[in-house]
């Protein structure tokens, strides 16, 4: 197994900017993971780094060189197969694969794809990166019907498909070869922003430019859910009023729950087949300690998505009383860092169902022991499959319940 943590920036540089080819260099995401902390220049034990007064980001894309889909390529192994400790990392008491760990491996390689994006013609090659880039949102994970196995292989690979300014979209794969078939595990697409590490703005990056019609395709993809999501953000519940379609279907779940026979409207019952949405919540608490920093001496976002997903997996299983599999990860934004040492509270619950499928949130704030002060970090979207026709419905009962079903319902009909 290489060793990458101990090579040269020079070595670093070829290997992260080498293009498609027939044979690309093959590594464990463990060994990509070396890489990166070699590309950032960040120590691999607990020392939070000086940060340089001097800012070294270009001020223009104009002065940075255009990179193709092709430059940012990365293939990366995890070795289930011919590593055991790797397996025993990875693997669930059900002899399934613990998807949290796979959002983490995630996370990991789209850092790698959008470091190897940034090209400054004029950077020494043993000299760090001069920005910093971290994961603004997480724009969508689709999981394909093939059952993982923890006992072959699985390849992740994946490449840049658009940049803006700042920002970056990672697109990624992940497959399976079973009996010498491939099978398609997911595509995930992540958001990155890249930052000036001294004055935390908003730093630009090279330009992204297709080669191909199905290139310009993708590119093209890539703007469309930007407008989107500006365009989702304009009717967020909490800036905007529901729509006159919502507004009915609240008023008609409201009327479900009030007893016709009580003629007010202060007694409430719960609907047959049906489960109170306050019943469903599930809390969890966990102190941030340095052994889960991230290459900036944060909270990786990794595993703040597999801690999120597992509290989520759990609510769901207790709901439907069954063992939920998970279909679609969708819209986690990334709203703040989480510092070391702080305590991170998880408020996980069901907010929307149709039929055997499940809308799970989870929301994420930090606790500043020293000061008290609670923050929210990010909001976590999952949707579960109970394979069960028979769920019960989830009925909200104060009007917080019902912001909470509505945008739970627009994330399951995104």
């Amino acid at each position: 197994m290489f060793r990458f943590a101990h090579f040269s920036r020079a070595v670093v540089s070829q290997l992260r900017a080498r293009c498609y080819s027939t044979a690309p260099l093959i590594m464990t995401i463990r060994e990509a993971r070396n890489i990166l902390l070699k590309i950032v220049g960040t120590s691999t034990d607990y020392r939070p780094d000086c940060v340089s007064k001097v800012s070294r980001v270009r001020k223009s894309q104009d002065e940075l060189v255009d990179r193709r889909m092709k430059d940012s390529y990365w293939e990366a192994i995890i070795p289930l197969e011919t590593d055991l400790s790797v397996r025993e990392r990875y693997i669930t008491f059900q002899k399934g694969i613990r998807f949290g760990r796979i959002m983490e491996d995630l996370d990991t390689l789209a850092g790698c794809i959008c470091y190897t994006h940034y090209s400054d013609p004029d950077l020494d090659p043993e000299d760090p990166s001069p920005v910093g880039i971290v994961t603004a949102l997480v724009d969508r994970i689709e999981l394909h019907n093939h059952v993982v196995s923890p006992y072959h292989d699985i390849k992740m690979t994946g490449h840049l498909t658009w940049a803006g300014k700042s920002s970056m979209e990672a697109t990624m794969n992940l497959e399976q070869e079973i009996n010498n078939t491939w099978h398609k595990i997911l595509n995930a697409r992540f958001i990155m922003v890249a930052r000036d590490p001294v004055t935390n703005r908003a730093a630009v990056v090279n330009r992204l430019v297709p080669d191909s019609p199905e290139e310009e395709a993708l590119f093209r993809k890539g703007e469309a859910s930007k407008l989107l999501r500006q365009e989702e953000a304009k009717k967020m519940l909490l800036k905007t009023p529901p729509s006159e379609e919502e507004s009915l279907i609240v008023h008609d779940l409201f009327l479900q729950t009030i007893d016709s026979k009580g003629g007010t409207f202060k007694v409430r019952v719960k609907p047959p087949g049906s489960i109170w949405m306050e019943k469903t919540l599930l809390k969890n608490m966990i102190m941030c300690h340095p052994e889960q920093r991230n290459i900036h001496h944060k909270i990786f976002g990794g595993f703040l998505m597999r801690q999120a997903m597992e509290v989520a997996w759990t609510t769901a299983a207790l709901y439907s009383c069954k063992r939920p599999v998970l279909k679609v990860v969708d819209d986690i934004v990334f709203k703040k860092p989480v510092e070391i040492g702080s305590l991170l509270l998880l408020s996980s619950q069901v907010v929307y169902t149709h039929k055997s499928l499940m809308q799970i949130k989870v929301h994420a704030e930090v606790l500043d022991i020293d000061t008290g002060v609670r923050e929210t970090t990010n909001d976590f979207h999952f949707t579960f499959d109970s394979q069960d026709e028979n769920l019960p419905r989830v009925i909200p009962k104060s009007y917080a319940e019902f912001m909470l079903y509505l945008d739970g319902k627009r994330h399951f009909e995104s």
